[in-house]
């Protein structure tokens, strides 16, 4: 989409040196490819979707970080759950399942040291689609309907989306990319499994692909995912998680396409909650909760248009989705406890239109877009509870007699515009734009008695008019280098447990975004460095008193920090070599309150330093793998007017000690004899290296993480 390359004047000159210096890449880097980019206006093509068919050509022509996790990185880092995968990108901080997000059911991910508990703060989609219960009013991920087996690659882009994507992007954007129709009829069967050192358990996950597309241009595919058995602490078992997508496609025309997607998801598992200090010591690996547990289903369907005639895209996008979540979780007062039930409904329909043309003036080339967002969701949520019990007297917890303390009924209406200006002058690309969101908000809550009868009410409603808007800015130093700086404007409305809490004041959140980094794609070498920094307005965190959850309002706070990644092909430069190539990543953060009692403290349960480093050695049709993973402690602080930093007998509060592990993978690949069978066995954790987290809500405690534990992966096409 560039232009014939214009005289630069000194000012340029000096830009460039400046954003070269910062890119800090050795100098062979440069050297690699020092030639000027030269292109010409016959190449010029609209891109429409930047999401759609994601590549390292995209990654490079972004004018902010973005990391894509393709299939071959997945297969071979040994990934057994999207957690998995996410942990590979500089910037994303991934906790074991823990809390009430305690079960495999879960995804619970922070960007940039924004808090992970059930990822509100990334605007996840699947293909485009949402993927949150209610993508404004609960964009938590206590169900995460998004299989590994099912994906081809993980796009996570952390700058310059706002304009585009919304609500709740402060943490960028994160796509799971499904296996794509083939053209040609295409099939395989894979199974991965663990074994754990610790208590004997064994989860397996397997999946299924067949598709194929017809001469007419008629296409379709079946996707099938699961993951089943159990984890590696008592009382994390019975999971049964299954994953179901149907996609198929028919090209009308040369330029024409509709595509769609039906989709289910359903998942259930036991979560074994945290442990005190003294119940840690004694057995890191008991569960002290018969009943904790969680259940989810997803269903939704997607249709979609495309037409793309080189200088038109147009795209059409509409979806339904409709979620169900269910939980059993005790609460404790004192010596005794009582099980609680939270029965949610939601559901919710949207239309995207977007549209896309490029323009020539001379030498510069426009790629102009429109885009419109409507969103209807609503949501029906009940509370229910027992009786309080002495444990050990209560017989089955599950038979008692349970009442409806509390039930809402919710919904939102949303309209999101949108305009961005692509703008080619040279190797240089400034593309400003602007969102526009309308949301309106509701939350009729009804408090009961005995006998259901309704003891209180509140009807909250929330309004809210954003404009956000966004300015990027990139150059080409050559076919393999691009340098970019961007600001923009993130927004997330009030949702509907925040709307039930009014009488604490609180309200939409907004933040400001800057990033300045590069790229550089190269056959030898290839990396990314960013420096980034995030302004929070009036941040605001689940906080837990008692057996309730507090929404409190933090105040300003500021997120800030570098992210880093470095590729190296040894054999490249070294035919001796040939098949051995190296990573790294290296990530600092800073996130810290900036107003009231914490004010310059750290945020709670994230890492200010995280690194990893790879290996990869490829003969013939042997493959070896090693990976080193480390994080630096974390901080679990409270919600008092006391910064707390040691443990406390609770488990929940305290400081967090930082841990490395190492893991290892062998895979081989069989030839035509044996029908191209894949396999590989790999251990994670080598060293048994024993390490913990915290969580602070009502199933909080100490967590062990994932001990010693050997996997064994099989794929067979056919």
């Amino acid at each position: 989409m560039s232009s014939p390359q214009s005289p630069r004047t000194a000012g340029v000159r000096c830009a460039v040196a400046a954003a070269a210096a910062l890119a800090c890449l050795p100098a062979a880097v440069y050297a690699q490819s020092a030639e000027p980019v030269v292109s010409t206006l016959d190449s010029v093509t609209v891109t429409g979707n930047w999401l759609d068919n994601p590549n390292q050509e995209k990654v490079l022509e972004h004018a902010g970080a973005r990391t894509i996790v393709d299939q071959q990185r997945i297969e071979e880092s040994g990934s057994a759950s999207v957690r998995d995968v996410l942990r590979l990108v500089p910037g994303v901080q991934v906790q074991d399942s823990n809390g009430t997000g305690g079960s495999d059911v879960s995804l619970n991910i922070g960007v940039r040291g924004l808090t992970s508990r059930l990822s509100p703060r990334s605007y996840v989609l699947m293909d485009g689609v949402p993927v949150s219960y209610a993508p404004y009013g609960q964009p938590q991920l206590s169900l995460a309907p998004v299989s590994l087996g099912n994906l081809s690659s993980v796009d996570v882009i952390r700058g310059a989306g706002s304009v585009r994507f919304g609500p709740q992007n402060v943490g960028g954007i994160i796509n799971f990319v499904t296996r794509a129709i083939p053209k040609e009829f295409e099939a395989d069967a894979s199974v991965g499994a663990e074994f754990y050192s610790h208590g004997g358990n064994v989860k397996t996950t397997p999946s299924l692909f067949v598709g194929g597309t017809n001469a007419a241009g008629l296409g379709g595919a079946l996707l099938y995912s699961g993951t089943h058995g159990s984890g590696w602490r008592a009382g994390n078992d019975k999971t049964d998680i299954d994953d179901v997508l149907l996609k198929g496609s028919y090209r009308l025309t040369g330029q024409d396409n509709l595509s769609a997607s039906l989709h289910h998801f359903e998942g259930k598992g036991r979560m074994p909650g945290g442990l005190t200090t003294a119940q840690y010591a004694a057995d890191p690996f008991q569960s002290t909760r018969s009943y904790d547990q969680f259940t989810g289903r997803r269903t939704d369907g997607s249709l979609k248009y495309t037409h793309n005639d080189g200088r038109n895209n147009v795209e059409v996008l509409a979806y339904y989705v409709d979620s169900f979540r269910g939980s059993y979780i005790e609460q404790e007062s004192g010596s005794q406890r009582r099980l609680t039930a939270a029965p949610r409904n939601y559901n919710y329909l949207g239309l995207e239109p977007r549209y896309s043309r490029i323009f020539e003036t001379g030498s510069v080339v426009q790629e102009v877009s429109v885009g419109y967002r409507y969103l209807k969701e609503k949501s029906s949520e009940v509370a229910l509870r027992t009786a309080y019990y002495t444990p050990g007297t209560e017989g089955n917890a599950m038979d008692l007699p349970m009442n409806a303390y509390q039930n809402s009924h919710g919904g939102t209406t949303a309209h999101a515009f949108y305009i961005d200006d692509r703008i080619d002058i040279g190797n240089w690309t400034i593309t400003p734009g602007v969102r526009f969101e309308r949301i309106r908000s509701f939350n009729h809550v009804k408090n009961l008695g005995a006998g259901g009868v309704v003891t209180s009410a509140i009807t909250p409603e929330s309004e809210a008019d954003e404009w956000l808007p966004t300015l990027s800015v990139l150059y080409r130093m050559n076919d393999h280098w691009s340098v970019f700086a961007n600001a923009g404007k993130s927004f997330g409305p009030q949702q509907y447990a925040q709307l039930a809490q009014s009488d604490r004041g609180l309200h939409p959140e907004s933040a400001k975004t800057y990033e300045i980094g590069t790229h550089f794609q190269g056959e030898q070498w290839g990396g990314e460095l960013t420096l980034f920094n995030i302004d929070f307005d009036k941040e605001l965190l689940l906080t837990r008193v008692g057996v309730d959850g507090i929404w409190t309002d933090l105040g300003a706070t500021r997120h800030r920090g570098l992210e880093s990644a470095l590729r190296y092909d040894f054999g490249k430069a070294f035919p001796a070599l040939k098949g051995l190539s190296a990573g790294m990543t290296y990530t600092y953060t800073q996130a810290s309150s900036q107003a009231g009692d914490f004010a310059g403290k750290d945020l709670p349960l994230y890492s200010r330093h995280t690194a990893s480093l790879s290996a990869r050695y490829s003969v013939d049709r042997w493959t070896f793998n090693a990976d080193l993973n480390a994080q630096s402690k974390q901080r679990s602080p409270g919600s008092g007017t006391q910064y707390v930093t040691q443990e406390d007998a609770s488990g929940r509060l305290g400081d967090v000690p930082g841990y490395a592990t190492v893991n290892l993978r062998t895979g081989y690949q069989m030839g035509k004899e044996a029908h191209n069978l894949r396999l590989a066995v790999g251990i994670k954790n080598l060293f048994d290296r024993r390490y913990y987290l915290r969580s602070t809500d009502n199933n909080g405690g100490k967590y062990v993480g994932m001990p010693r534990t050997l996997y064994v992966q099989a794929t067979l096409p056919f």
